[in-house]
Order: C-alpha cells, then sequence, then structure tokens
C-alpha cells in the first residue's frame, strides 16, 4: 500500500522546523564554518518554506477562480 504524499501544509511544517533546528546548530557551532554550513541550512529551509507558501496560494487562488 503506498503512503499518501504530503500535503503542502505538511511540507512547510517540515521546512520551518528544518529552519529552527539549523538555526540552533547554528548558535551552538563551535567553528566559523560549522555555523556557516548551518546558517545556509537554515536559510534554504527558509527559501523552500516561503516557495510552499506561494504555491499553496496560487493552488487557493486557482480553487477560488474557479467556484
Amino acid at each position: 500500500m503506498e503512503e499518501p504524499e504530503p500535503t503542502t501544509q505538511e511540507l512547510r511544517a517540515v521546512q520551518r522546523e528544518r529552519e529552527v533546528v539549523e538555526r540552533d546548530a547554528a548558535g551552538r557551532a563551535q567553528t566559523d564554518a560549522e555555523e556557516r554550513a548551518h546558517a545556509r541550512r537554515a536559510e534554504k529551509a527558509s527559501y523552500l518554506e516561503e516557495k510552499l507558501a506561494q504555491q499553496e496560494r496560487a493552488l487557493e487562488e486557482e480553487d477560488t477562480d474557479e467556484s
């Protein structure tokens, strides 16, 4: 049995959590390189969350336009 694909909202929540975890890890990093790597990962998660939010809004607008 195939598992259902996660919703956009669920994917956004995952990215928000990743951002929080990576920002926390950046704050605890022991080297500058570690800190930069965690900060980049946090920024990527934030970027992906925003793109998912845009996609969600676009889908909502499509649904509204079709009604």
